[in-house]
C-alpha cells in the first residue's frame, strides 16, 4: 500500500498511526508526502512532485494507493497517475476539508471515496461520485492512553486545537474552572492568559488531555459559527481512548460510535457547556464512570485496526 499525505510527529502524526495499522495488519506499507520538509526545499520538492510521486507508485508497486485528507493533489495529477497504475486508488476524507463542495474533484478521480461524515457521504453518492463509505477516524491505544501527567501538562479542564472564534466564545465559558488551551492561534485571543503552548508534538497533545481533569472536544466552525456537516473529528476517538471525561460538541454521527451520558458527554449550546463542565468537576465518581465508558467502547470498536481492516474490505471489493 502507497499512503499519499503529509506525515510529522505534530499535526499529520495520524498518517503514521494509520500507517502502523496496517503493518500491525500484516501490510507493506509505504509513504509519501506531497509536502516535502519545508522552505525553498519544498518549493523545489512541489515542483518535481509529478516525477517524485511517479517514481514512489513504481517503487512500491502498490495493489492500493490511499490519498489523505491532507494531501492535496490536482485531479489532473491523479488521473495522469492512474494511468499507469494497477493500483486500487481510494480518497479517504477523515478530518477537516471533507465538505463536499471542497472534495469533489479529487473524490471523481478515486476508485473509491471514504469520508468521515454521513452527510457529504450521501450528497457524493447522489452527485454519482465513485462508490462512497463512510469511515470514520479512529485512535491508536499504544499512543492515545492514560497517563500520568504533571506540571504544565495538569489542568481542569483542558481543550487542545487550533484558535477559531467559535472554539474561543465557548471556551470563555470556562475560564472559571481552570481552563488551559493548548494550539496555534490562542495566544491572539482573549484566552491568551490562559495558553500554555502551541505548536505540540502528538506525545505532548496526549499528555495535555491525559492531564485533564475534563476534556473539551469542539469544532472548528465555519463561517457565522455555522458547522461544514455532521461528522466526527479525530479528537474523539483519541481523547476516548485517553481515558478522561470528554465534553464534546453535539453532532449527528457522535450518536453511530458513543452512548451519550455513560461514554461521553455531549452539549448543544453554550450553557449546557458549562453546566456539564461544572457537573463533571464536582461529581468525579460520574465523571470517571462515563470516561471509562467511553475508553471501553474506543479500545473495542475505534482503533485504526478496526479502521484498516474496514478499508482493506472496500478497496479489495471495489465498493
Amino acid at each position: 500500500m502507497l499512503l499519499v499525505g503529509p506525515s510529522d510527529e505534530a499535526l499529520h502524526a495520524h498518517a503514521g498511526l494509520r500507517r502502523r495499522a496496517l503493518e500491525r495488519l500484516g501490510c507493506r506499507v509505504a509513504v509519501f508526502d506531497p509536502q516535502g520538509t519545508g522552505g525553498w526545499l519544498s518549493r523545489l520538492r512541489r515542483a518535481g512532485l509529478q516525477d517524485r510521486l511517479a517514481r514512489a507508485i513504481a517503487a512500491a508497486s502498490p495493489g492500493v494507493v490511499v490519498l489523505l485528507e491532507d494531501s492535496r493533489l490536482d485531479p489532473e495529477l491523479v488521473d495522469w497517475l492512474k494511468l499507469g497504475s494497477t493500483a486500487t486508488w481510494a480518497g479517504w476524507f477523515c478530518d477537516s476539508c471533507r465538505a463536499p463542495d471542497r472534495v469533489q474533484s479529487i473524490a471523481a478521480t478515486c476508485d473509491l471515496v471514504l469520508i468521515a461524515d454521513s452527510g457529504a457521504a450521501g450528497t457524493l453518492t447522489e452527485r454519482g461520485a465513485p462508490p462512497v463509505r463512510y469511515l470514520a477516524p479512529g485512535c491508536d491505544p499504544s499512543i492515545h492512553r492514560p497517563m500520568r501527567a504533571r506540571d504544565r501538562f495538569r489542568a481542569n479542564v483542558v481543550f487542545v486545537g487550533t484558535a477559531t472564534p467559535h472554539r474561543e466564545r465557548l471556551l470563555l465559558e470556562l475560564v472559571e474552572f481552570g481552563l488551559a488551551v493548548w494550539g496555534p492561534g490562542w495566544r491572539k485571543t482573549r484566552l491568551r492568559d490562559y495558553c500554555r503552548g502551541e505548536l505540540l508534538a502528538h506525545e505532548d497533545y496526549v499528555r495535555a488531555y491525559a492531564g485533564a481533569s475534563v476534556a473539551i472536544n469542539l469544532l472548528c466552525g465555519g463561517e457565522h459559527d455555522v458547522m461544514e456537516g455532521p461528522g466526527c473529528n479525530r479528537r474523539l476517538f483519541e481523547v476516548a481512548a485517553i481515558g478522561v471525561p470528554q465534553i464534546v460538541e453535539d453532532v449527528p454521527d457522535l450518536h453511530r460510535h458513543f452512548s451519550e451520558g455513560s461514554e461521553i458527554l455531549a452539549f448543544r449550546t453554550a450553557g449546557d457547556l458549562r453546566s456539564l463542565t461544572a457537573e463533571a468537576l464536582q461529581d468525579r465518581a460520574w465523571a470517571e464512570q462515563v470516561a471509562a465508558g467511553g475508553r471501553q467502547r474506543a479500545l473495542s470498536e475505534h482503533t485504526y485496526m478496526h479502521r484498516m481492516i474496514e478499508l482493506l474490505h472496500h478497496a479489495r471489493v471495489g465498493a
